[in-house]
């Protein structure tokens, strides 16, 4: 495979992975609270390459929109840290997203067998 040829698939795979990031990261909070460090380490293990400026960014955002809460939380080893829960919205949300992907999903899947 070229050199360029490679560069756009790799290119076309990020752009796929990050569309997907919202309503990955929301089903990552959605099993329980969760440090800043853990959804990017959750992310990471489903291949979904995240790094902290993405992620931070994204966090704030949802929040903003209400789909988002955290809590302080001591830590033994440390200064406080800030875990991340989905709201009653987030969670209605994220419900609309899964029908969303099931809907998208079929419908790739018949373009591309």
């Amino acid at each position: 495979m070229e050199e360029k040829e490679t560069l756009n698939i790799e290119n076309s795979r990020s752009q796929m992975r990050r569309g997907l990031l919202e309503f990955c990261t929301l089903a990552v909070i959605s099993k329980e609270e969760m440090y800043a460090s853990d959804i990017l380490e959750a992310l990471k293990v489903a291949d979904l390459i995240v790094v902290e400026g993405t992620l931070y960014p994204l966090l704030s955002r949802l929040k903003g929109e209400g789909l988002l809460k955290y809590a302080w939380v001591e830590s033994s080893a440390g200064p406080p840290r800030k875990y991340y829960s989905l709201t009653p919205k987030g969670r209605e949300f994220l419900d609309k997203l899964k029908v969303t992907w099931k809907a998208l999903n079929r419908s790739i899947d018949s373009l591309v067998k």
